[in-house]
């Protein structure tokens, strides 16, 4: 559960790569699409909010990295079918992909289980599990179409231990957890897909201010802050790390 905060990445740490980041319109999603562009790779930004995403887009074309390219889905309501006519779209523009961070995610609500919504925990489990899981199933075939790749699912310090009243994120990424270890020992014989988990930690994002209303924003880290770990994940300092779980910044 190391982190590599301290990590310098080289200027060119992903010149030529094409990387998918979910949940890139704004927070951390947002931070890592510009660091990772900013490192010269090709960032295929997805969210639901077109606009935030077109911001994110020019913020990107505005200093220089390479052409990114947009994609809306709403993990919520996508069907088996839209994971796999979006392989296909990439498939003909990109015919790869070096690189997803699963960032997309949703709270729910901190409440005790005995009054939580179960329409509400299946949405939940939804946007951060399921969806998640059968994307990863139909872009697996340009994952290996790559000669080094890196599978990043977020996690959090309550799906490694579970905490009261967190209730469906929670059980969302203790199960991102299992799958992660599942799918490395699955990949592992092919040498060049390697799937890792990593922790954000307190950020200052909205999910935050969100599940910590009464917290001082001021005493988190950006998300910027703690993208030298991200960059670290993404890149291929990174080979032979596999089924592992990493923090992005040292515990508070």
């Amino acid at each position: 559960m190391s982190c590599k905060i301290d990590y310098a990445a080289p200027a060119d740490l992903l010149r030529d790569r094409v990387i998918l980041v979910t949940g890139a319109g704004d927070g951390i999603g947002r931070a890592a699409a510009l660091a990772f562009a900013a490192h010269g790779a090709t960032v295929i930004l997805l969210g639901r909010t077109i606009d935030k995403l077109e911001r994110v887009y020019d913020e990107i074309e505005a200093t220089g990295g390479p052409q990114p390219a947009i994609f809306p889905l709403n993990f919520e309501g996508a069907t088996l079918k839209d994971y796999h006519d979006m392989t296909e779209t990439l498939d003909k523009e990109f015919g790869r992909l070096d690189g997803i961070l699963h960032n997309a995610g949703m709270l729910g609500r901190i409440t005790p289980f005995e009054q939580y919504n179960p329409e509400l925990w299946s949405q939940v489990m939804q946007v951060n599990i399921n969806g998640p899981i059968w994307m990863t199933q139909a872009l697996l075939p340009l994952l290996k179409a790559s000669d080094d790749a890196s599978l990043i699912f977020t996690s959090s310090s309550v799906g490694r231990r579970g905490r009261a009243y967190w209730g469906a994120y929670a059980v969302s990424k203790f199960a991102t957890e299992g799958f992660m270890e599942v799918l490395a020992e699955e990949l592992e014989h092919l040498g060049t897909i390697r799937v890792n988990t990593l922790n954000p930690g307190a950020t200052r994002t909205k999910m935050r201010a969100t599940a910590y209303p009464g917290e001082d924003a001021d005493t988190l880290r950006t998300p910027e802050e703690i993208m030298p770990t991200y960059l670290w994940l993404m890149g291929p300092d990174s080979r032979g790390h596999n089924g592992e779980r990493f923090d992005a910044q040292p515990p508070r």
